[in-house]
């Protein structure tokens, strides 16, 4: 029994309210027993983050009587060495120390200490543009989205190229992505890119199979593609108007097993380099996919590792490292897809480079990893398996939100020098010219509850946000990688000023934005920010102004009672007055809405939004189509095709429509 307070824990939290919320005796203990017992202070600490020319002071928490050797030493990332004296159990590094990674170590009779010091800077990195204070724009894009004549069902990263070159020739910066992370291929329908199986790997789903060299070249493969019987069923899924993740991936992994065949016979130096540098995380992976894989054609509803065997429940293994011998060529195939993709993943990049795109594409990262997946399979001391991230009560989700995430444990973090978080962003930083950050709000703080009951009744756990955002512009810099932080929800005092002060966008979503003056005036957003007007977790611009998603979430059961939603109506018409205010008095038109709101009003408003103080503006394909049925609806899980509409027209076809072309045009010349 914790009797004291747990220092990883909030005893309460601001509500939407403004009042003080505290968990309950019961929920805090429940919360306090996942975490464990604090670790008594380490002598020396594991890792200390600092600004650059900061002074680096701290103690050392030796008894009087233990020996220590009277000089520390420091050895730097590039292999420098420094040294000093140690005074009265007080070590002070120099002021001037290199940004980086270096090691600390402290000797006593008996034993070395190491830690850490990672020095920071004081701002991420921003592109020239953004320094120059100008204005960019690009689209957002949930890549499995998109059409073309080409693909195999689902938008890939032919697609992702053919976008950026079309997107480039009207003037746009940048595309915005969901995130690509590896989900779970031999359990295809777990679709959402926010419940990844691990984020350090690609999804292969959207490698563009046409373009893979040994797919070119395999006879069996070109034959097998080539059959009447394949080509009818890729018809089928490229007309389908939503994505049948099922039998794309294995329309995928059939034609990618052919060109493996083919591929094997060939040089394999470039691959053999991309395993030696990947390291154990390839292996990890690359195993955890094909043992899904084999007991997905062994067993039904082998959902995860948890599903599994109990033999099989830890990556370390014996019962793993046999399956690895037993069937290495099943994992070889696995890393080569990996291989595969972040090749075409890095062509994409090139291209955008080549386009001269300040930007390029960002990526998005995830907050967390489901709990069946390859991370949690790998390191059961990182994560916390009885834990689920979500968030607290309010007035729309009385039972508070799950989201089936499961946290890494920030002790534990904090012990291993914050490796696993730099892994991370290093993974998600490559061949991309930005990174947005889902829910930045859990560098400071996470809500976790026990698996197995309500949401509600848990609480904040403290995260180190001040180290964790020294990394992040520490490895912003050294990728040269724009950071974008969305931070919605109930922001922690503080947390918005130092994102700001690190030089982090903020994430501004137009239809959250009012002051007392109604619809926020454009001209006072913030600089260092992107503005959008929807995203993937919200209606369209048509479904908002056609109340779409009330009648969506009424249809669902997304409301907890019939009051709550006449209130939201209201609200929503008085926002859309104020909204229609604010651009009338700036002088542009917004013709008037009807039931059926046209693409006229939708290319209006976006034309509008545009002149967003704000240094990025992002608009969405759908709304350029005027499309109705949003791609995801929060709440729901199989009662809607969540991650699954695609849009209304091929790229080509986007590219070729009169309208979208003159919206493009408008918003260039703004920008």
């Amino acid at each position: 029994m914790i009797k004291q307070q747990h220092p990883y824990i909030y005893p309460y939290f601001i509500d939407e309210k403004g009042e003080r919320s505290y968990s309950s005796p019961d929920v805090y203990q429940r919360i306090a027993n996942l975490l464990g017992e604090p670790q008594s202070q380490r002598a020396v600490p594991f890792v200390k983050v600092v600004k650059q020319n900061q002074a680096v002071t701290f103690d050392l928490n030796f008894t009087k009587n233990e020996k220590v050797d009277d000089y520390w030493q420091l050895k730097l990332e590039n292999g420098e060495t420094r040294s000093g004296y140690i005074f009265n159990y007080s070590v002070n590094l120099p002021r001037n120390l290199p940004l980086g990674y270096h090691v600390l170590t402290i000797k006593t009779e008996k034993q070395t200490f190491e830690c850490q010091i990672i020095v920071t800077p004081e701002k991420a990195f921003q592109p020239a543009e953004l320094q120059q204070d100008k204005k960019l724009w690009g689209s957002i894009l949930q890549l499995y989205t998109l059409r073309s004549k080409e693909n195999w069902g689902i938008g890939d990263f032919g697609d992702l190229q053919q976008f950026l070159t079309k997107i480039a020739q009207q003037g746009g910066d940048f595309v915005g992505l969901n995130p690509i992370h590896s989900l779970f291929p031999a359990n295809p329908e777990s679709a959402s890119p926010y419940s990844p199986s691990s984020r350090l790997w690609q999804n292969i789903i959207y490698i563009d199979v046409n373009k893979v060299t040994a797919f070119q070249q395999s006879k069996k493969a070109q034959s097998w593609f080539n059959s009447q019987e394949i080509q009818q069923q890729l018809t089928d899924v490229r007309k389908a108007d939503y994505v049948d993740y099922s039998t794309v991936i294995q329309l995928k992994l059939q034609g990618l097993k052919l060109a493996f065949e083919t591929f094997k016979t060939q040089n394999q130096t470039d691959f053999e380099d991309f395993i030696q540098q990947s390291g154990e995380s390839l292996l990890i992976q690359a195993t955890f996919d094909a043992l899904h894989q084999y007991r997905c054609e062994q067993l039904e509803n082998q959902w995860g590792w948890d599903s599994w065997e109990s033999e099989y429940h830890d990556y370390h293994s014996p019962a793993v490292k046999k399956f690895q011998q037993d069937h290495s060529d099943l994992v070889r195939f696995y890393m080569w897809l990996q291989f595969i993709a972040q090749q075409q993943l890095a062509e994409c990049d090139k291209l955008a480079k080549q386009l001269k795109m300040p930007i390029g594409f960002y990526r998005d990262l995830a907050v967390g990893v489901s709990a069946n997946g390859a991370e949690t399979w790998a390191d059961k001391e990182l994560y916390v398996l009885d834990a689920s991230v979500g968030a607290p009560p309010d007035i729309m989700a009385p039972q508070g939100q799950n989201w089936g995430l499961t946290p890494m444990h920030p002790e534990v973090l904090q012990q291993r020098g914050y490796q696993p978080f730099i892994d991370l962003l290093r993974a998600n930083m490559q061949h991309c010219g930005a990174l947005r950050i889902d829910h930045i709000l859990g560098f400071a703080r996470l809500w976790w509850a026990t698996k197995g009951v309500p949401a509600k009744d848990g609480a904040y756990v403290r995260y180190p946000l001040d180290d964790l955002l020294g990394i992040l512009a520490l490895e912003s810099q050294r990728h040269q990688c724009l950071i974008i932080a969305e931070a919605l929800g109930i922001v922690p005092d503080g947390m918005l000023e130092a994102l700001e002060e690190k030089g982090i966008l903020a994430y501004n979503i137009f239809y959250f934005e009012f002051d007392e003056n109604g619809s926020k005036r454009l001209k006072d957003y913030p600089y260092q920010a992107m503005t959008t007007l929807s995203t993937h977790d919200l209606a369209t611009v048509k479904g908002y102004w056609q109340d779409y998603d009330f009648e969506l979430g009424e249809k669902f059961g997304i409301y907890p009672n019939e009051e709550l939603l006449a209130q939201l109506r209201k609200d929503r018409l008085v926002a859309k007055q104020k909204i229609r205010q604010a651009v009338e008095e700036s002088g542009h038109i917004l013709e008037e809405t009807c039931k059926n709101v046209s693409q006229t009003f939708t290319h209006q408003l976006q034309h509008y939004v545009a002149d967003t103080n704000s240094a990025l503006f992002g608009t969405q394909p759908e709304d350029w189509l005027n499309m109705l049925d949003p791609v995801n609806i929060p709440g729901t899980s199989t009662e809607y095709p969540n991650w699954r509409r695609k849009l209304s027209k091929t790229v080509d076809e986007i590219f070729e429509d009169e309208k979208i072309i003159t919206l493009l045009s408008e918003i260039d010349k703004k920008r």
